[in-house]
């Protein structure tokens, strides 16, 4: 299941784990990424909490948390090589996993289609 915020983070839920990244748009508009830093693993977050950060030549910008859960594992790749948001947003550049704590907050998500539609 693929869900998406008005923030421009995308979660795709595999069981109670859901992994999160920026959307093709947000790295669009952020342009080329020259770093990332991301959340501690173990670390805990409330829904839209700043989770992580990821940082252009333009400008920096917060990622938040999509829903409450704790930080079960970090993308290392994209910390070394920032750029794999750039090219592969949805996929190889994923940012973090998530175990979910409430999962009925996904039901505040947006589907692909809402998410399009916010996008214009």
């Amino acid at each position: 299941m693929l869900k998406f915020t008005k923030d421009h983070e995308w979660l795709r839920l595999d069981g109670e784990v859901a992994t999160v990244g920026i959307t093709d748009h947000a790295q669009e508009q952020l342009g080329d990424l020259v770093f990332v830093d991301l959340p501690t693993v173990g670390a805990t977050f409330e829904q839209g909490a700043a989770a992580a950060v990821v940082e252009s030549v333009k400008a920096a910008s917060d990622i938040y948390c999509p829903v409450d859960g704790e930080v079960t594992e970090v993308n290392e790749a994209v910390a070394q090589e920032p750029g794999t948001i750039n090219s592969d947003p949805m996929a190889a550049g994923w940012l973090f996993k998530l175990k979910i704590a409430d999962k009925s907050q996904l039901d505040g998500l947006l589907d692909e289609a809402g998410y399009k539609a916010i996008l214009g």
